[in-house]
């Protein structure tokens, strides 16, 4: 963990996966639900991440 300029904030560089099921995919997002919750990932986010 790694402490920032600001007083009492952390940031932490970490990765985390969650299993879910793709309700929507559009031009630009996928709508993921996760639980009860459906979750908007931009799709360029995605790509960024995969390449």
């Amino acid at each position: 963990m790694t402490t920032s300029a600001d007083p009492g904030k952390y940031t932490v560089n970490s990765t985390i996966s969650l299993k879910g099921i793709v309700k929507a995919i559009f031009k630009d997002t996928v709508h993921v639900q996760i639980g009860g919750k459906i979750i908007t990932l931009p799709l360029s986010k995605i790509n960024k991440e995969l390449s």
